[in-house]
């Protein structure tokens, strides 16, 4: 029962999150803040990514579990300061859309890989999400405000992905990533 009970808090957080941050906006970096809590659950294919390798890391276990997540936010963080510094990555919108549909398939495959290359897969997606990130900061907002909050949201979207997985529950772990990567496909036909 307990299980039930904490994914139905993470699941009335990450419903609420969005609208918590709206009531906050425009306020000096506060507005910052809220317009990066907002981010990440703005667009589909940032939410399911990112829900995606809590998930996957929560499937593989071990370090994993901490470490694909934490590796995400840093190199986020990365890829949002290069954004904001008017890096230009060619692709990054079929970068994102790629991250979907691959942490989509791995889920649905239940592959298992080593630490290291699941951390450089991770780390580049992460990169290409950042780099969107950076580019997309609403004019307005504060940077450090903007870079914190999607960086909690992209968290919070980590542990409720970790929170739907463990080895006990890999087949809800592929019927979930099953329709992360159909959803990968719909926007990359979209």
């Amino acid at each position: 029962m307990n299980n039930v009970l904490s994914r139905s808090i993470v699941l009335a957080v990450l419903l609420g999150a969005p609208a918590l941050a709206q009531a906050h906006s425009g306020h000096g970096d506060l507005g910052g803040l809220a317009s990066g809590l907002a981010h990440p659950f703005a667009g589909l294919d940032h939410l399911l990514a990112m829900l995606a390798v809590g998930l996957w890391g929560a499937q593989l276990g071990g370090r994993a579990r901490w470490a694909l997540p934490l590796l995400f936010v840093v190199f986020m963080l990365i890829g949002a300061g290069a954004g904001l510094a008017g890096v230009a990555i060619p692709g990054v919108e079929q970068g994102i859309v790629a991250s979907v549909m691959a942490l989509g398939m791995l889920l649905l495959w239940a592959r298992r890989v080593a630490l290291l290359p699941g951390a450089v897969l991770v780390s580049t997606f992460a990169v290409v999400h950042g780099v969107a990130h950076g580019t997309e900061m609403p004019v307005d907002a504060g940077m450090l405000g903007y870079m914190l909050g999607f960086a909690l949201s992209t968290a919070v979207l980590h542990l409720a992905g970790a929170g739907l997985g463990s080895r006990r529950t890999a087949g809800l772990a592929r019927l979930i990533g099953a329709g992360i990567a159909l959803a990968g496909v719909g926007l990359a036909l979209g």
